[in-house]
């Protein structure tokens, strides 16, 4: 068997439904496109609200799906993955809404 084989073996055996199983972290990630936007635009307040957003968009897919159809934002288990990404959009969050004033000031 040759490497070029092998490798249409290995195509050859993937399912199309595989395909879209990195869907919901493009989506994470294309909120966070858009609050890096805002952030350059000199809205960092807007910016950081959406990354705290998309943090929470990623602990609910991470909820909702399972663990083969989440992709890239399944790391640990479960549970602790929804944690984390509710925690850390919780800080976020707070520290967007809560800071006033500032090198930015707006």
């Amino acid at each position: 068997m040759t490497v070029t084989d092998d490798r249409r073996d290995v195509r050859d055996r993937r399912s199309g439904r595989d395909r879209f199983s990195q869907l919901p972290f493009a989506v994470v990630l294309l909120v966070v496109a858009v609050a890096a936007l805002r952030i350059f635009q000199y809205h960092w307040r807007e910016g950081a609200a959406l990354i705290g957003a998309a943090l929470l968009l990623a602990a609910v897919l991470r909820a909702a799906l399972p663990t083969a159809k989440a992709g890239l934002l399944a790391i640990r288990g479960k549970l602790v993955d929804v944690v984390t990404f509710t925690s850390l959009a919780a800080a976020v969050l707070y520290v967007a809404l809560t800071i006033i004033g500032g090198p930015l000031g707006s």
